[in-house]
């Protein structure tokens, strides 16, 4: 969407979605910590019923990643016309939620031009779409350093394209995350890739276990690292299995997820603890009826014992 394209939809929608989202700073509580989910642990849900469920289990914002299995949210029913954005904004509000971010499938490593495109383009979508719906971030991949091509080039690609779609988010009120996934988990790479970008329009999502379960850097090395371009977190709990990581509820693995959430909120972190329960790569992992509802409460209970 153009700048002017933005300018004229504000003027001229009459949907005042903003108004529907009245105090969505993430500081409008004192109550902590601001917890939400992501959609990829409900794949089969209506969105009804997400909203339904995190209203009912504690949560105040949801992240949505797919909404019954369809990815690119610009075509879901509930965003694809202005009318049914507008009800869809009043659903959420009136449950008292936020949505806190749009996790677009946008990778930004990949070198052919026309995949590359595509992949961008995505992103310029989600981040329209979070821009109506006022949602502060839109989350992207890195994601992969191919074998046989250069590391540097690869890392460039991923900067240049950050860098784009920072620069098509300015004006907007939204955010381009990156989250620490893939092959760019190392913290050294991470620090000089958003060093690189430079733009205050970008930022990251920190997914603890990504980064451990691969590094096994301290948590708080990678904080001090990256603390300055963390927005949002992603939660999730593991045991290493053969190599191989085996997703467990919060607080039964080996990931040092507590003390990673200690070090946020000793630093006075503002933004929201998002469960992700891989649920749609993963059919094997528990039902989210059992997995989205024991986050909260393992959460509430080490924050009450913190």
């Amino acid at each position: 969407m153009r700048q002017s394209t933005r300018k004229e939809f504000l003027q001229t929608s009459g949907v005042l979605l903003a108004a529907a989202f009245t105090g969505n700073s993430f500081i409008t509580s004192k109550q902590t910590p601001l917890l939400s989910f992501s959609t990829l642990g409900c794949p089969d849900w209506s969105f009804q019923q997400i909203i339904d469920f995190a209203a009912q289990h504690g949560y105040q914002g949801i992240e949505i990643r797919c909404i019954q299995r369809q990815l690119d949210l610009t075509k879901c029913p509930e965003f694809n016309s202005l009318a049914n954005i507008s009800a869809t904004v009043n659903r959420v509000s009136g449950k008292g939620l936020h949505i806190v971010d749009l996790g677009s499938s946008c990778n930004l490593h990949i070198s052919d031009p026309a995949k590359r495109r595509d992949n961008l383009d995505e992103a310029k979508r989600f981040i329209d779409l979070a821009q109506k719906i006022n949602c502060p971030y839109i989350r992207v991949y890195p994601n992969n350093l191919p074998k046989d091509q250069e590391k540097q080039a690869v890392m460039e690609l991923i900067i240049q394209g950050f860098k784009e779609l920072g620069d098509y988010a300015k004006g907007t009120g939204v955010n381009v995350l990156m989250e620490t996934h893939g092959d760019l988990v190392h913290s050294e790479d991470l620090l000089t890739v958003m060093q690189s970008v430079d733009n205050p329009q970008t930022g990251l999502i920190w997914d603890i276990s990504n980064m451990w379960t691969i590094t096994k850097e301290p948590p708080a090395q990678v904080y001090s690292r990256l603390k300055k371009w963390i927005k949002h977190t992603h939660i999730k709990d593991g045991k290493l299995v053969n190599g191989e990581v085996k997703y467990v509820f919060l607080g039964q693995g080996e990931v040092p997820i507590f003390e990673a959430i200690d070090l946020l909120q000793k630093n006075n972190y503002k933004g929201y603890y998002s469960f992700e329960w891989e649920k749609l790569w993963h059919p094997e992992l528990a039902e989210p009826e059992l997995a989205l509802a024991d986050y909260p409460e393992a959460m509430k209970k080490h924050f009450a014992s913190a």
